[in-house]
């Protein structure tokens, strides 16, 4: 009889009972409950520090193109500049150019120009949002940023973002001499 009871014990410990299952399904349940809302708040966090870094960078161009143009107080470079596009007239007028490293950057009133994709490099140029000089959309999206410019204003924003026109910032360019040009705080209802 003894080798019959080893035999039933074996037998009722192969499986799983089916209120152990339903416990573990509730249980896996809750901790999904749990942890879904904390991994899509990860996600717009993501959205939101990678709108913060390209906020920055755009802030420190225009700071560093207007200081550079100030610095060499409206007297043009006697050489074109090593990252082309010709001769910086490093001009704090209504129209200008300053020499950096990539390549001329475009100037409303000692300020990084607003610009198109493709036209003359301006602030997205100068903000180095990606590794290529004066990118095209294609390019800047796939380092996850989206950008529109019209009217001396461009919009900088995040691909990914729920609601994009809520999850971006503004740059606009100087619209006079002496006038900065203004960069708007974050808009992340839509991130």
């Amino acid at each position: 009889m003894s080798g019959m009871n080893s035999k039933t014990i074996f037998r009722r410990q192969a499986g799983f009972t089916l209120i152990e299952l339903i416990v573990v399904v509730i249980i896996l349940g809750i901790l999904a409950a749990v942890a879904l809302p904390r991994f899509t708040n990860l996600q717009r966090d993501a959205r939101i520090a990678k709108l913060q870094a390209a906020r920055g960078s755009v802030m420190a161009a225009s700071t560093l193109v207007h200081a550079t143009t100030l610095s060499r107080g409206g007297i043009a470079d006697a050489v074109a500049c090593p990252g082309g596009g010709g001769v910086a007239t490093n001009s704090a007028g209504a129209t200008g150019t300053v020499c950096t490293e990539s390549g001329l950057i475009h100037m409303v009133f000692g300020y990084p120009a607003v610009t198109g994709f493709g036209g003359n490099p301006g602030i997205l140029s100068a903000a180095g949002l990606t590794g290529i000089f004066n990118p095209t959309q294609s390019q800047l999206e796939a380092e996850g940023y989206t950008y529109a410019a019209g009217g001396g204003v461009a919009t900088f924003g995040v691909l990914g973002a729920p609601d994009a026109a809520n999850c971006n910032f503004t740059y606009a360019q100087s619209t006079a001499a002496n006038v900065a040009a203004t960069i708007s705080g974050l808009t992340i209802s839509g991130c």
